[in-house]
């Protein structure tokens, strides 16, 4: 009889265990809604990084329109599993913080990338951009992509040009008739 009133008790102690506390509910909570928000989600690993330099990185991604917060690896798990995100899994192991930009996904990969180049300390793991889930040569490669701005001056540069060649082309044959007729009138003026 004892024995079974003493595995009641530690089956309810399991049980109260296995809820979840308020306050990680909250951290799953607001995890869940940066993750949902966030236009680019750049984990990364920062070992090594004192206090100074993590706030000389927090600064300049502040600077990019980023946040960059430690994380605990289950939360952000949790967070990305009830908002159906798979393949973040592999990428949170050992200590994880996270940049997280809402509006442009490419800043806090760039600035994150020169954090990298500058110091030699810090170390990408892995992003989620727009939905999808990057490997951290995937984050340098957008990282290394020409800004928004750019990329639009890049297209109509690309569309203008063969118009400019066009026009260009027609004007030269309208100018090459005008001097054809130019010197055909010089000729029958001189004879």
């Amino acid at each position: 009889m004892r024995k079974t009133v003493d595995a009641q008790a530690r089956r309810g102690e399991h049980r109260e265990r296995a809820q979840a506390r308020p306050e990680k509910v909250e951290q799953v909570a607001a995890i869940r809604e940066w993750l949902r928000s966030a236009a680019g989600a750049i984990l990364t690993d920062y070992r090594g990084l004192n206090v100074a330099e993590l706030a000389q990185l927090r600064g300049k991604l502040r600077e990019a329109g980023a946040q960059y917060k430690v994380v605990k690896n289950t939360l952000v798990a949790r967070a990305a599993a009830e908002l159906g995100i798979r393949g973040l899994e592999p990428y949170l192991e050992g200590p994880t913080a996270v940049a997280i930009s809402p509006c442009d996904p490419v800043a806090p990969a760039r600035v994150i990338q020169e954090y990298i180049r500058q110091m030699r300390k810090l170390e990408v793991k892995g992003a989620l951009v727009e939905g999808r889930v990057l490997s951290a040569g995937q984050v340098k490669a957008l990282a290394e992509m020409p800004a928004k701005p750019q990329m639009r001056a890049m297209v109509v540069g690309a569309i203008q040009a063969p118009l400019y060649g066009l026009a260009g082309v027609l004007t030269g044959l309208q100018r090459n008739l005008v001097y054809a007729l130019s010197q055909i009138q010089q000729q029958k003026e001189a004879a």
